[in-house]
């Protein structure tokens, strides 16, 4: 059959490589811009107050309250900051948590943003904005909230933890899988899905076993870039609606829940994505839900919600809120199948 499809190509300049985080300040002045506000999460305070001295006379200072989720109250006393510091721009130095406050600041005020990426969290490269208000997590999409520069240093990676890095890598994979069966896919997006997913099936066990690795470090970077490229050209679906959910109301942990929910949620579409999912079945022994569980079992990561905290009692509570305003998906999202979803992803019970 002729190919029919609608592909747009969001724009971005990235600059990828070993030693790229010495450009930092290169790319602030081909923005044109002159004082950048450096965030970071209360953990890389001391990185990022060492990147604003690195940036010289362009360095407006620091703000290093980042929170998982984007609290709408955490992106407020940002904006305080920005506007205090004179600031012009954004240098965004860390993973999701990083990324998002400063794409939440410059959805406000159109800020350029330089994103210097630390973790596999490939939302660096989408313009989608999850912010967390009320015990609820939201999502918006619009060209503002794009980065205009993403700096990806594979040196800047190999000191983060192995169990970071494994939950941050998969769910990375997780944008790439649920790419591959999006309502809007085309060719292109599900050519970058697979790479992406090749790349890091082989970048995560190498890092397992030697951490240090620039090579699989900067396989890993290379497989993340491709995966948030894939989410932010096309839609999502039921994982990210679950993982929303469960992040927004339940205040999990992101990269963990996403791991975590993977093999569930690519089980639940097996069948009815049987098709855009065989490259990546194939590539974990045919069963895509079952395979995905194994290779982050080998991992070490966890596999299991109540690990994390989440209460059984809760798991009613999160099935309701999944199939209020349902994301599209490839399977209709029945209310007592997501459920029995939840239920195995609770009980680390590995799916059929």
């Amino acid at each position: 059959m002729p190919h029919a499809f609608l592909y747009t190509a969001n724009p971005a300049r990235v600059v990828f490589g070993l030693g790229s985080q010495a450009r930092i300040a290169d790319e602030v002045r081909q923005l044109g811009r002159t004082r950048a506000l450096v965030l970071s999460t209360p953990s890389r305070r001391e990185d990022a107050e060492r990147l604003n001295v690195q940036l010289g006379e362009l360095g407006a200072g620091v703000f290093s309250e980042a929170a998982m989720h984007t609290p709408v109250k955490v992106t407020e006393q940002a904006m305080t900051a920005f506007d205090k510091a004179g600031a012009d721009c954004i240098v965004a130095l860390g993973g999701g948590s990083t990324i998002g406050l400063g794409k939440a600041i410059a959805y406000r005020n159109d800020a350029p943003q330089v994103v210097v990426a630390t973790t596999y969290a490939g939302s660096e490269v989408t313009p989608i904005l999850g912010q967390t208000e009320n015990g609820r997590k939201t999502t918006v999409k619009d060209p503002s909230i794009l980065p205009e520069v993403v700096i990806y240093d594979p040196e800047l990676t190999v000191g983060l933890p192995v169990a970071v890095s494994v939950t941050s890598g998969l769910n990375a994979l997780a944008h790439a899988v649920e790419g591959l069966y999006a309502k809007d896919r085309n060719p292109i997006s599900s050519l970058m899905a697979m790479e992406g997913i090749r790349s890091l099936k082989q970048a995560l066990p190498a890092i397992v076993e030697q951490p240090q690795s620039l090579q699989a470090r900067s396989d890993a970077l290379y497989g993340a870039w491709l995966c948030g490229t894939v989410l932010g050209s096309v839609g999502m679906a039921l994982h990210h609606k679950l993982c929303h959910t469960l992040g927004g109301s339940f205040d999990l942990p992101h990269a963990d829940t996403h791991a975590i929910l993977l093999p569930h949620t690519a089980a639940y579409n097996a069948r009815s994505a049987e098709e855009a999912l065989a490259p990546a079945a194939a590539l974990f022994g045919g069963e895509l839900g079952g395979g995905l569980y194994d290779f982050a079992a080998s991992l070490g990561a966890p596999l299991a919600l109540k690990a994390l905290g989440l209460s059984e009692s809760d798991l009613d509570s999160v099935a309701d809120q999944a199939v209020q305003n349902p994301y599209w998906n490839p399977r209709p999202v029945e209310r007592e199948a997501i459920r029995e979803l939840l239920q195995r992803a609770w009980n680390g019970t590995r799916p059929e």
